[in-house]
């Protein structure tokens, strides 16, 4: 354990920072899952809806750089095209 003051408060905004990052993370997950899904059930006005929802919590996540804003735009561009590849192919 940290003795300097500075040093307990980085340890304390790092767990909060932490605690946010888990957070942005989880949600961004569970979100790309519920798009997953609904593409596997061939139901493409949900996933539509959802893909839009993706966006937003990618973008959120870019913002707040928990995660590049590459890797959202690459995230959201391969989900994209495997909704067009699902739903050309039905």
């Amino acid at each position: 354990m940290a003795n300097i003051k500075s040093a307990m408060k980085r340890i304390r905004v790092i767990r909060k920072k932490t605690a946010r990052n888990k957070m942005i993370k989880s949600q961004l997950r569970t979100a790309i899952r519920r798009f997953e899904e609904a593409l596997d059930r061939n139901q493409f006005d949900a996933a539509r809806e959802r893909l839009r929802f993706v966006d937003k919590k990618l973008n959120q996540a870019a913002v707040k750089n928990v995660i590049h804003r590459n890797l959202a735009s690459r995230k959201l561009s391969r989900l994209a095209k495997r909704l067009h590849k699902t739903a050309q192919g039905s």
